[in-house]
């Protein structure tokens, strides 16, 4: 049996039928996306994660630091959206807070942003301390209006300085850096007279500092600026990390040269407002002794 070719071309109102339903249906779908993407990115997550910190004394055992990050308060992120941020974390009822940067999601609009944000986070109140350090977004007019601003505030900035917290006879070192992108990080005047001995926490917003300026005497670093990826897809990765490292420090608890990095996935966003697979986040860290 000869068997005749059938024409299976679709006529001309058909195909475009099918292209309309076809659009629809993709429209439909990017429409879905983005829907969920906006939901997530108002969703607060709190993680919780134990940590081993060298040298830690007995006396800080057990005690708590809140780490928030990456607020970007702005046209993406609303003041009121912080607030709630604010008022989830002190529900948290933390030893300490730690803000590794980007309060501001422009610098250039710095001077709109920063002060809402910084007043709304100073309501946190914590036993042992609120600490802050500066990200590549706060830093307009090379950092002199932040450091304005959070001079007025109730937090205490960790810019290229440590402080020591005192619990009995036993003491803890805190301190910070500058940005590594736009800022001048320091971390021999941060750590400038800090006892050998002494445990030692790192505020840095980006984690890549731990890579570029190893130091031993740093037991753990919290960092954020990565936001995750912000849209993470299993499998495929991030379209958007910056980091020098790739996926390393995307988020959470990771080994760097000389110290351990801990990246919060933070709260806000930047270029586009939405979050996929990767929820804004207040990490509430409990600090033990290595085994």
């Amino acid at each position: 049996m000869d068997v005749v070719p059938v024409n299976v071309q679709p006529t001309r109102r058909k195909f475009l039928r099918r292209m309309l339903c076809g659009g629809a249906a993709l429209a439909g779908l990017t429409g879905l996306g983005v829907g969920y993407g906006f939901w997530e990115a108002s969703q607060i997550r709190i993680r919780r994660q134990i940590i081993a910190l060298p040298r830690l004394p007995q006396a800080f055992v057990g005690k708590t630091i809140a780490v928030m990050g990456d607020f970007h308060h702005g046209p993406f992120v609303s003041i009121a959206f912080i607030r709630e941020a604010v008022a989830i974390a002190q529900q948290l009822n933390a030893d300490a807070y730690a803000l590794v940067g980007d309060f501001a999601h422009k610098g250039t609009d710095a001077a709109e942003q920063l002060p809402p944000c910084l007043e709304a986070l100073s309501a946190l109140r914590a036993p042992l301390g609120v600490f802050a350090v500066p990200g590549n977004h706060d830093l307009h007019e090379n950092g002199r209006l932040y450091r304005e601003i959070i001079g007025a505030t109730t937090i205490t900035d960790l810019t290229n300085r440590s402080i020591r917290l005192s619990i009995g006879s036993d003491s803890l070192c805190v301190a910070g850096v500058d940005d590594l992108w736009w800022g001048k990080p320091d971390l021999h005047a941060a750590l400038h007279n800090v006892p050998e001995e002494m445990a030692v926490i790192l505020l840095a917003h980006n984690p890549d500092f731990a890579e570029v300026r190893p130091d031993s005497r740093v037991g753990l670093m919290l960092s954020g600026h990565t936001h995750g990826g912000q849209a993470y897809v299993p499998g495929l990765g991030s379209a958007w990390l910056p980091s020098k490292f790739g996926d390393k420090y995307r988020s959470g608890l990771v080994d760097g040269p000389q110290s351990q990095v801990f990246v919060t996935r933070g709260l806000g966003e930047a270029g586009v407002p939405i979050r996929f697979n990767c929820p804004p986040e207040i990490n509430l860290l409990t600090l033990t002794q290595p085994s």
